[in-house]
């Protein structure tokens, strides 16, 4: 697709079985503890918790799951204790690939990431070295059906969104700057509209096609074992995946 390369991901974990539906909960879980770690149990005062409880509903995690972990996460005695850990690296052909982790063993997770790109013809590089290849931004994505695409233009814009983009795949795409995207997604919900998902994430400013079947098999692949990973929460890369 052209523009941006995430629906096709979110595509393909929504083709999986219900385990890998339960594994997605899991990593969400984790997102909701950090955020409630961070800045409380409140979602009205902390908008970081209110941004992952939304991303929550999107992925059908249920109501009594999301206050299960965030009861949990408030308590005392939680020993729940995770932190973020960004990996970069190159995946084959050169493919620029960051890799997004809540881990409580760093050590093991490093491992795993690096076992990963090497398995698979890539190889895990220093900080910094593909993170230049992407802009971090608000995203929110809106299915076009049903849906008045000049409309949805102008309520985006007025909310606050700094660019508008439709592919060909019968998605809306929407970008803000990092901090206005909880204003934004709230803004248009308000207004009636549903989200296939609204988080941020890296956005690659340019993409590079694979041709070598080789390649696409051991990409693909990759992108599996990171997507199978409960420490890996998300991988953003700038293939362009037909």
């Amino acid at each position: 697709m052209s523009g941006h390369s995430k629906w096709s991901t979110i595509k393909r974990k929504k083709e999986k079985t219900d385990g890998a539906r339960a594994k997605v909960f899991t990593k969400i879980g984790r997102e909701i503890s950090v955020a409630v770690k961070s800045g409380g149990p409140d979602p009205t005062v902390n908008s970081k918790l209110k941004d992952v409880i939304a991303k929550a509903k999107a992925n059908n995690v249920p109501n009594d799951n999301i206050e299960r972990i965030i009861k949990k996460a408030a308590g005392e005695g939680s020993a729940d204790n995770y932190e973020e850990i960004m990996y970069e690296g190159y995946g084959p052909s050169g493919i620029a690939v960051i890799v997004e982790t809540l881990t409580d063993n760093r050590n093991r997770t490093a491992g795993d990431v690096r076992h990963y790109f090497d398995k698979y013809g890539g190889n895990m590089g220093q900080s910094g070295c593909v993170s230049f290849m992407f802009n971090r931004c608000g995203v929110i994505t809106i299915e076009a059906e049903d849906v008045d695409e000049e409309k949805l233009m102008e309520d985006a814009l007025e909310a606050g969104a700094t660019d508008f983009i439709t592919d060909d795949e019968g998605i809306f795409e929407i970008r803000t700057e990092p901090n206005d995207l909880g204003g934004v997604r709230d803004d248009l919900e308000a207004k009636g509209y549903s989200f296939l998902s609204a988080e941020v994430e890296d956005v690659p400013t340019t993409y590079t096609k694979l041709t070598n079947e080789d390649d696409i098999t051991n990409m693909t692949k990759m992108l599996d074992m990171f997507d199978d990973n409960d420490d890996v929460q998300n991988v953003w890369h700038n293939w362009e995946m037909d």
